[in-house]
């Protein structure tokens, strides 16, 4: 019984409750009232190496027994909140003889992979400028070294893409997830902002690797009626790394040190790395998974469906990176404390998990993903409009939440059209070229704004205006495809 899933979560979790009091009331009064400035790296060390093993017994536990998504998200959201992990332990305790186990998920760990490379990403935004300025670079050199990362992404995501269908998704995986783990070791020697550069392009490529060959490995082996679902599913892994990658490392890194956070992170792509090895290493689709997940070949990876989904990829992280780049800097002009932007962002996060966790996820298989992918551009849109207006935090958390519905209706549109418009062949290279604009996405957001000379608030509106009529694009082009089918 002690080895049962729930269990080994209930134990972790404990564990993970305690620390996170102990850094809380004991090593932070420590060093703020009586300047014993070790008490917090040393407890806030344990506390990352406890959560760390709390995560991956939460994976664990996702995988194994038959309940809903939303006991690893409470799971996962308890661990920031003092006597969060007592709580949740007593509703455990008494779910664990209502859940019955089943054979591991294949599924599941591919996801974990997912969370995995995002968590990198997003465990990234705090805390790179300002490590980059604690070795010497300047404030320009700063912003370029954030840049590189999503460049040399964009090579890695394109040849993992291309290798993918030659090799096959695992090896792709493995290699990435090696590779990637290794990398983020490398922060440790970084004393220069030459050597934080060299070390950004080997990170940023080899990072790409990963989710092209994920994401393949996943659509490869999904039935055809059910691919919006299952990519909903992904999307939580991809919100939640959202949610918990800046905090994490933000808290981290003020208790101990930036290359000592990605320690953490590396820890856990080699441990999943091992999984891989175990598991999907000696997995094999059944005829039934092979036979749906055949999709017949469209003439050209170039189609219709595909550049549509490029485009949505595109949008996607456009709008993200003008959110990243602008929500803060909008706060801060309006007068409010600048800790709101990172409680605003995880609002938009945790709307976007329901709807991809609850039945609501049932919509991305029940209705054409071109329809589902109009209106989340749409109410994006909307949302970039509104924040440009809202003076207020309450009108701020409504508008947030409103491009969280957004982003969980595109998310998982353009990837069921990108799955539905390539064969099982191509659809590696397919998918490498998607992450590609994703990418380059962030890049475009963030930095062609940045040379407009216009306000917060216009470049706001810009950014509305023009995801208003990319969504007019998509629905029109729908609509000219219809009329020439009829013809």
């Amino acid at each position: 019984m002690r080895s049962h899933p729930i269990n080994m979560l209930r134990i972790t979790g404990l564990l993970d409750g305690i620390s996170l009091l102990v850094l809380l009331g004991i090593a932070m009064p420590l060093k703020y009232i009586w300047g014993f400035e070790k008490a917090v790296s040393i407890v806030g060390s344990i506390h990352g190496g406890i959560f760390i093993l709390y995560t991956l017994a939460i994976l664990y536990a996702a995988m194994r027994v038959k309940w809903s998504l939303l006991w690893p998200v409470a799971a996962m959201c308890v661990a920031f909140i003092p006597f969060g992990n007592f709580f949740l332990d007593r509703k455990l305790k008494k779910a664990q003889t209502n859940y019955q186990l089943r054979p591991f998920n294949y599924a599941l760990l591919v996801y974990s992979i997912v969370f995995f490379s995002f968590l990198d990403l997003f465990a990234q935004l705090p805390v790179m400028s300002t490590f980059a300025t604690s070795v010497g670079a300047s404030s320009f050199i700063a912003g370029f070294v954030i840049g590189l990362y999503s460049l040399s992404n964009t090579i890695g995501n394109i040849l993992s893409g291309i290798m993918t269908d030659k090799v096959g998704p695992f090896k792709i995986l493995m290699v990435g997830l090696l590779l990637t783990s290794g990398a983020l070791l490398l922060y440790h020697f970084v004393d220069s902002a030459f050597i934080l550069i060299i070390v950004r392009i080997l990170h940023g490529f080899v990072a790409g690797l990963i989710v092209p060959a994920a994401f393949t490995f996943s659509a490869n082996t999904t039935v055809n009626n059910q691919q919006g679902q299952k990519v909903a599913f992904i999307g939580t892994f991809v919100g939640l790394a959202a949610i918990i990658g800046p905090a994490f490392s933000g808290i981290m890194a003020s208790r101990t040190s930036v290359p000592s956070v990605f320690t953490y992170v590396a820890i856990l792509g080699l441990l999943l790395a091992l999984l891989s090895a175990i598991f999907l290493g000696r997995y094999k689709p059944t005829k039934k998974e092979q036979d749906n997940a055949t999709v017949r070949p469209l003439g050209s990876l170039f189609n219709a469906g595909v550049l549509k989904a490029y485009l949505g990829a595109f949008i996607l992280m456009f709008s993200q990176g003008v959110i990243a780049y602008l929500l803060p800097l909008h706060i801060q002009a309006l007068g409010f404390d600048s800790r709101i932007s990172g409680t605003l962002m995880s609002t938009f996060g945790i709307v976007a998990i329901l709807i991809f966790v609850l039945p609501t996820n049932r919509l991305f298989d029940r209705f054409a993903p071109a329809n589902t992918m109009a209106v989340g551009i749409v109410l994006m849109g909307l949302s970039q409009l509104l924040i440009s207006q809202s003076t207020t935090t309450l009108a701020l958390y409504c508008v947030l939440a409103l491009y969280g519905v957004g982003f969980a209706f595109l998310f998982p549109s353009i990837n069921t059209m990108l799955i539905k418009s390539t064969p099982e062949g191509m659809r590696g290279k397919a998918y490498g070229y998607f992450y590609a604009f994703f990418s380059l996405g962030v890049v475009a957001g963030s930095f062609v704004l940045g040379l407009l000379p216009f306000t917060i608030v216009q470049e706001f509106v810009c950014t509305g205006v023009f995801l208003l009529l990319c969504a007019a694009f998509v629905t029109f082009n729908k609509q000219k495809v219809r009329g020439l089918k009829q013809s």
